[in-house]
């Protein structure tokens, strides 16, 4: 009752369901949007072969059935899940104008591009246990990294960025919406609360840097310390662990641009638009090419793919 009365005392009267939102979108200058198009329908490619190229050879090679590729590939499933939630609404409005996103797919891509946020972060802290087991204990690595804990720390990964999101969607779905213009290039649940008849604030934050950075400190300890003796230590330790440490500052980095682009107001909307989609757009892309790079067994897995297809060709 007391809800209703406050609502009663509002300006504006709720919007009733059906409720479509109007995205702000980018302003895209005439004459320029089958470019955008082309390159937003590249940037997608580009993710979609590169991360479908690193699940597919992680699936049929069963040499690279062991946690740090099984890891790897729950990364690749997490970065398909970004990009297909963002990048096909920027191409249809790039390539049409089309603005409008129905209620259910504005709450369905707001879920899906949250779960991927939190899920890259858990996902690289089961790597980064996984890394602090090899390089610390390598002798019982085998006996701690066992098939049983290996899907139960991808499972937890996965369990604990779907159940943050759903808590936090949970408390906000019946919310009731005094607008449905949405001031962004895609939804979110921020974005969607500005809408709110009530004023409405709710932060979620993870502790898993903390984590990350624990065990890699940890890796760093243990690699000079049994460096002095061994210098292949600190050459295995470089090899297995760079290319996490890599993908993560590059996460990392997308996303404090988005916090710092807040900070200057002068600074072009587009510009201040472009920035809050990086951590969709080069992360994706990038991180197949980093594991292909730096993993040689990943590496000559494709290779000999691709050598198979081009004779079956």
């Amino acid at each position: 009752m007391q809800h209703k009365a406050r609502l009663q005392g509002l300006r504006w009267a709720p919007l009733k369901q059906p409720i479509t939102f109007v995205l702000e979108g980018f302003y895209v200058p005439p004459g320029y949007g089958s470019l955008l198009f082309f390159l937003a329908l590249l940037d997608f490619v580009v993710v979609l072969l590169g991360n479908g190229t690193v699940i597919l050879i992680i699936i049929i090679d069963r040499s690279l059935h062991r946690p740090m590729f099984v890891m790897i590939c729950n990364l690749a499933v997490c970065d398909l899940l970004g990009v297909i939630a963002v990048t096909p609404r920027f191409m249809i409005h790039f390539l049409t104008g089309q603005r409008r996103i129905a209620y259910s797919h504005a709450i369905a891509q707001a879920f899906c591009v949250h779960t991927y946020g939190v899920a890259v972060q858990t996902i690289l802290c089961a790597m980064a246990y996984d890394r602090y087991i090899a390089v610390c204990e390598p002798l019982r690595y085998h006996s701690i990294m066992t098939s049983t804990r290996l899907i139960f720390s991808c499972a937890l990964a996965w369990f604990i960025a779907l159940l943050c999101i759903g808590v936090l969607f949970y408390f906000h779905i019946d919310v009731p919406l005094c607008g449905n213009i949405i001031q962004h290039v895609y939804c979110s649940n921020r974005a969607i609360l500005k809408l709110a008849c009530l004023s409405m604030s709710w932060s979620l934050s993870t502790s898993v840097f903390i984590v990350i950075a624990f065990s890699y400190i940890k890796i760093l300890q243990a690699t000079v310390t049994k460096g002095k003796a061994d210098s292949s230590i600190r050459s295995k330790a470089f090899q297995t662990c760079a290319s996490h440490l890599v993908v993560y500052v590059l996460f990392e980095i997308a996303t404090t641009i988005i916090v710092l682009s807040h900070r200057f107001p002068s600074m072009s909307q587009n510009i201040k638009k472009f920035c809050s989609i990086l951590f969709t757009i080069i992360p994706p892309a990038v991180n197949p090419i980093i594991y292909g790079l730096v993993s040689t067994e990943l590496r000559k897995s494709v290779i000999k793919l691709f050598r198979l297809t081009v004779r079956q060709i």
